[in-house]
Formats: C-alpha cells, structure tokens, sequence
C-alpha cells in the first residue's frame, strides 16, 4: 500500500513538474515574441524618423521602391515583415546606413 501510494505521488509530482516546465517554456516563447516585436517596431520607426528627418513623403519612398504607399506605410508601422533586401533598399533610398535603420538604442534614446 505504501509503495503504490509512493509511486502516486512521484507521478503526480512528475505531471506537475512537466506542467509547470510547459509553463515557463511559454513564458520563455511569449517574451521572446515581444521582444521581436519590439526590435521591428523599433526598425519602422528608425526608418520612419529617417524619412522625416530628409522631409521625403512616404508616396516618395514608396515610388522609389516600387510599392505602394499603403504597403510602405505598413512598413513603417511594423505591420510588414521586411526582408534585408527591402532594407538596404530603404537605406540606399534614404542615403543612410542599413545599421542606422536597425539600432535599437538609437530608437530608445529617441
């Protein structure tokens, strides 16, 4: 009786560790999307603040990457993924560097 009794509760505590490693591995996967979230809205608004700063439109920068300006405007909203071709296009559009785009700090410190 001791020993199935035993037996019961090293599963029960295996069944609650396993929960409990489920849980934090969420935990681990929602902060890593956050954080990924952060550093593309940080990108878009790099991109977004370079624009401004040479007083281009968006329908500029759009025309220029062949797009259209709802699609940029995404872009600079963080609602589109952008592949690292589309970002040297901006960059080269904009006469900056890839680097000034995607430095987180310079968005933070903004």
């Amino acid at each position: 009786m001791y020993y199935k009794l035993f037996v019961h509760k090293v599963i029960i505590k295996k069944s609650v560790l396993e929960n409990f490693s489920l849980v934090l591995q969420l935990i681990r996967d929602e902060t890593m999307k956050d954080s990924l979230s952060l550093k593309i809205r940080s990108v878009a608004a790099n991109i977004r603040k370079q624009r401004e700063s040479k007083n281009y439109t968006q329908e500029y920068l759009a025309a220029k990457l062949k797009i259209s300006q709802n699609a940029y405007s995404k872009i600079e909203l963080g609602y589109t993924k952008i592949t690292l071709e589309r970002l040297f296009q901006i960059a080269d559009v904009l006469g900056v560097s890839s680097i000034d785009l995607i430095n987180i700090d310079q968005f933070e410190a903004a």
